[in-house]
């Protein structure tokens, strides 16, 4: 996966991550009470629009209200997992079951400008690799240029599941939320495509 973005969900006063997901979607971090205070939450998510996660979450691309949003249906959780069980439970006490209040979302304007000027233009390269005594190698096998980057294909991109959003928290930082993409589907942003080797 390659990192397209750090970008925060809208509506942006509201923190969303520290003062939504984190405290009231959150659970408890793997170190807790080890390397980690014990009292300390986790927010992980990897989500994407094809499914939801074993935790109801799921990416919508709504055109209707030019967003891109993140959605919760505890129907949707994976309630064979226990751990899946105790969490929702935890979430029924603290905030209950309904949709995330506010609801995260990423406006296509922003979105749009945000990302198109990082990823305007591009060289993509494949390239094999090989270690030898402890350094690396590399034999290049293609090479393409690639320029024109379409938002209406990110917004595809997002539907079919090679762009993700990572939410990546813990009650102690905020790594961050990234827009990230499968390295192969570099070339569906691009409206032109030129292969030089």
């Amino acid at each position: 996966m390659i990192t397209l973005k750090h970008i925060e969900p809208s509506p942006q006063a509201a923190k969303i991550v520290a003062n939504i997901l984190l405290p009231k979607y959150g659970w408890p971090h793997k170190e807790a009470g080890k390397k980690y205070p014990r009292g300390e939450k986790s927010f992980r998510s990897t989500t994407g629009a094809t499914e939801f996660t074993k935790r109801g979450f799921k990416i919508v691309v709504d055109r209707k209200e030019n967003k891109v949003k993140f959605v919760f249906d505890s129907y949707k959780a994976d309630i064979k997992d226990n751990e899946v069980i105790f969490w929702l439970n935890s979430v029924k006490e603290r905030v209950g079951l309904g949709k995330l209040e506010p609801e995260p979302y990423w406006g296509f304007n922003d979105l749009e400008r945000t990302i198109g000027e990082k990823a305007k233009n591009c060289f993509y390269v494949i390239a094999d690799t090989r270690i030898e005594s402890r350094k690396e190698y590399f034999k290049y096998e293609k090479l393409f240029i690639l320029s024109g980057f379409s938002f209406n294909n990110f917004l595809k991109c997002i539907e079919d599941g090679s762009v993700l959003i990572d939410f990546d928290a813990r009650t102690g930082h905020n790594h961050g939320t990234k827009f990230r993409l499968r390295q192969d589907s570099i070339p569906k942003l691009y409206s032109k495509i030129d292969k030089v080797i």
